[in-house]
């Protein structure tokens, strides 16, 4: 048993992750601010022994009373809706609450885990993307704020993993769907899932030739911890290498919905990458770990927690 901060813990993988902690023993604090994730995500386990919920924006000084084992930083508004809505918070939580986190695990003696991004790579030049290509990225686009903010906290975290000797693990995450997702968090999944249930026009940005690689979050969780208890520091992929365009997903969620409504085609967003597909030799090679779930199967899963939370 160990005794596990996860900041963003009541977010989407924060959320899993909770979860997945305490069903193998551990005790979880879980801290959020709630901007972008909900007590509706974790409201199951505040029924279980060792679950506690901290309401707290990390971007200012982080403290948990007692003993803690791991930090795990998953604090971070994640969404392209969320760009443009709240990018100083955005920025703040990837420098700042950073920070904190790393200040809080130093404190403690405990190992520390970033939830870093494929997005760090930009739109690539290289591909698949391993974990040696150092990215493309636009510093002064909409999308910078993540990238940036992102591409500091790497950089911090190994700062004081030189500078202070501290445990550190870093996973970079490639485009992870399933449930409890926000309906209205502005990814494609949901946006294609939700749009086809309510019996409105698929959009897709683009002509919807660029790529995505989907992780369902099962896969997803199971490719962190094995991270949080393995030897290697990182960064490590853990993501899909199964690479498909956006069109292709649409007509998979058309397919699995049964929806019968256009695709329509919307300009592409600013600095949108054309190619996103993880190089995962190091994750099968160091940790034992590649994703089961096929993306039929996830979308499935996916559809059934989206009529429910919809109520359709």
């Amino acid at each position: 048993m160990a005794r596990i901060v996860v900041t963003g813990g009541a977010g989407f993988l924060g959320s899993h992750l909770c979860t997945r902690l305490l069903e193998r023993g551990d005790e979880v604090v879980c801290i959020d601010n709630l901007i972008t994730g909900s007590i509706a995500n974790i409201e199951a386990l505040f029924a279980r022994p060792g679950f506690t919920f901290v309401q707290h924006d990390v971007s200012t000084f982080i403290w948990v009373p007692g003993e803690v084992d791991a930090v795990l930083h998953f604090a971070s508004p994640a969404s392209p809706a969320d760009f443009e809505r709240i990018p100083i918070q955005i920025l703040k939580v990837g420098s700042l609450g950073t920070h904190n986190a790393l200040g809080l695990a130093k404190a403690k003696g405990a190992r520390f885990f970033l939830a870093s991004t494929s997005e760090v790579y930009g739109d690539p030049l290289v591909h698949p993307q391993p974990e040696t290509y150092w990215g493309n990225v636009n510093p002064i686009g909409p999308r910078g704020v993540y990238d940036e903010a992102k591409r500091f906290a790497e950089a911090m975290t190994m700062a004081y993993h030189r500078h202070h000797d501290l445990d550190v693990r870093i996973v970079r995450i490639f485009n992870t769907f399933g449930p409890q997702m926000r309906p209205d968090d502005g990814r494609a999944v949901s946006n294609f899932i939700v749009q086809a249930l309510r019996g409105q026009s698929i959009t897709v940005y683009g002509d919807g030739g660029q790529t995505r690689s989907f992780t369902y979050v099962d896969d997803e969780i199971g490719g962190f911890l094995a991270l949080l208890d393995g030897p290697i520091t990182g960064p490590v992929n853990i993501g899909n290498p199964d690479e498909y365009t956006i069109l292709q997903l649409a007509e998979t969620v058309l397919e699995v919905t049964g929806a019968d409504v256009p695709i329509v085609f919307e300009p592409l967003p600013v600095d949108d990458p054309t190619q996103r597909q993880p190089d995962i030799t190091l994750a099968r090679s160091a940790l034992g770990w590649e994703p089961v779930t096929d993306l039929h199967t996830g979308i499935t899963q996916t559809t059934d927690y989206f009529r429910r939370v919809l109520g359709l």
